[in-house]
Formats: structure tokens, C-alpha cells, sequence
């Protein structure tokens, strides 16, 4: 899988390891075994048998996943997105979906990566700052992209087998049908995060979810959930659980507090649109008081 990431891509051995949440070497020791294997067995591209097409399938699938993530919010740099790699991962996974389209995870990664990608434009300003989902001009999403995911995720939903990536564009959809942020359908992207999470537990569905909590209980309860979250390995010292923690004491009224878990988050990320954001969040909640 790590090199097909390199090849499709272009991804650097360390955007793979922020992608899996793994450390850099645990993926050059990967990517060097698997090119072992393949020069000892002589290895040849061919089509799989059925037995082992789902399997081969599904790494397809992930890899699609993670080279449109890095694209779509970079794990480092000056830039917050890299076009190149959203749209390589949209058009491949269009091609895979002509070749299987009776395959439902297929179907809703397409979904997924159209729904995503949709509020491209409006997710950063002219400077090119980062914009929040809450805070962007909805108006500037790709109504034509919505309305291709929701067409292809509401029918998919009702004839396969419900999978991860169908739930993650579901989750999705809720949100680009929303008219505004307040308009949000909080519970029920709650609730496909309850069956997300049985069916594919992770540390940032994990994340996703008590985000969802929050809003649907309140920034106390998401706070509560966020420490157990935060034992979590992949999770330790990760810059997106500081933001998190940031952004549900901000909702509670501690500005204290958040403004200085935002600066941490700032501190922690390589991406430069998110260190401005962050910042500017500190900034927006007073100035740090002096010990």
C-alpha cells in the first residue's frame, strides 16, 4: 500500500506516516520489506482471483482515501491544500467505479470524496486563511458535486451492505444539506458515528465523534470523553486533540484554558494555515496572562 502511495501520490514517506498515524520509520521499514518481497517473488500486476479481490480492493480503497486527505488539508507546509492530489484521487476513484459498480464502499468513497471536496473553494479566504465548516460561506459550495455524492450515497445506502466509507459520506451529506451551521443535524451524525465507530474504530473517528457529542450534549460531556480518547497512542501530543479540547472549552466559557490549548495545537502542526488559525483563535480570546 505505501508504495502504491508514493507512486499515485507523490507522497513523502513522512505524509504517509502522518496519514496512518505511525511513526516515519515504521513506514520506510514497510516500504523497504515490501520491496523485498516483491523483487524475491518476482511479483507481476494481474488481476486477483475473488478470494483475494475484497482484500486488494480495500487497500485501493484506503490508499484513495488518505493520498485525497493529504490533498484536502495537508499534513504540512504553506499551502492548506493540494488540488493535485484531491482531484487524482476523485478521477481514480471514478475510474475504479466504472470497473465495480455493484461494490457499495466503492460507490460510497466516491460519494464521500465528492461531498468533501465540494467545500473546497469556501474553506479558505482570499490570503488563503483557514475557514471552519461553521464559518463558511455555503453559497461557494459545488451545489453540482452535492448533489452527484447525495444521489450516489442515498442509493447505495439502499442496496449494499452498509460499509465505512458509505457512513463517512452520509455523515457528510448531512452536513452539505444543512443550510447553515445551526441548521446541522447534530444527532443523527452522532448516531452514523455510533455504527462508523462499531464498524471501523479509530483514533480520529474517535476524535469525530466526541465533536459530535459535544454538540449535541454539550462541550462538558465532549470533554469528559476526550481524555479517554486522548490515551489513545496515535493520539499522544497530536495537534488535533489540542485543537479539539481547544474549540469545547471555548464552547464552555474557559477562554483561558482554550486560548492556551490553542497555541499548543499551533505549536504541534506543520501546516502553516493551521498554525495562523490557531493563533488567531488564541489571539481572538485575550492576550495570555502573565505568571
Amino acid at each position: 500500500m505505501a508504495l502504491t502511495l508514493r507512486a499515485v501520490g507523490g507522497l513523502t514517506t513522512a505524509e504517509i506516516a502522518r496519514a496512518l498515524l505511525v511513526p516515519v520509520s515504521t513506514v520506510g521499514q514497510r516500504i523497504s520489506r515490501a520491496k523485498q518481497q516483491i523483487k524475491a517473488s518476482g511479483a507481476q500486476f494481474q488481476l486477483p482471483d475473488e478470494a483475494h479481490r475484497l482484500e486488494r480492493v480495500a487497500a485501493v480503497l484506503h490508499v484513495l482515501y488518505l493520498i485525497f486527505n493529504e490533498g484536502y488539508t495537508a499534513s504540512s507546509g504553506s499551502a492548506l491544500q493540494r488540488v493535485e492530489l484531491t482531484t487524482e484521487a476523485i478521477r481514480l476513484t471514478r475510474q475504479l467505479r466504472e470497473r465495480l459498480p455493484e461494490d457499495g464502499e466503492v460507490a460510497g468513497l466516491l460519494a464521500l470524496l465528492l461531498l468533501t471536496d465540494a467545500r473546497r473553494v469556501a474553506r479558505t479566504g482570499p490570503d488563503g486563511a483557514l475557514i471552519l465548516l461553521s464559518e463558511q460561506d455555503r453559497r461557494r459550495w459545488d451545489t453540482a458535486a452535492i448533489a452527484e455524492g447525495i444521489r450516489l450515497i442515498t442509493e447505495t445506502l439502499a442496496v449494499a451492505p452498509i460499509g465505512p466509507y458509505q457512513l463517512q459520506a452520509a455523515i457528510a451529506a448531512v452536513h452539505d444539506e444543512a443550510a447553515s451551521s445551526q441548521d446541522t443535524d447534530w444527532k443523527q451524525i452522532l448516531g452514523l458515528y455510533d455504527l462508523l465507530g462499531v464498524l471501523a474504530p479509530g483514533p480520529m473517528v474517535a476524535l469525530n465523534r466526541i465533536v459530535a457529542v459535544a454538540m449535541v450534549h454539550g462541550p462538558q460531556a465532549g470533554l469528559q470523553q476526550l481524555g479517554a480518547a486522548e490515551a489513545e497512542p496515535a493520539l499522544g501530543g497530536h495537534h488535533r486533540v489540542d485543537a479539539v479540547r481547544a474549540h469545547l472549552l471555548e464552547l464552555a466559557g474557559d477562554h483561558g484554558s482554550a486560548r492556551a490549548a490553542y497555541e499548543l495545537a499551533a505549536r504541534r502542526t506543520l501546516s502553516v494555515p493551521e498554525q495562523r488559525y490557531l493563533k488567531s483563535r488564541a489571539a481572538q480570546l485575550g492576550p495570555t496572562t502573565p505568571a
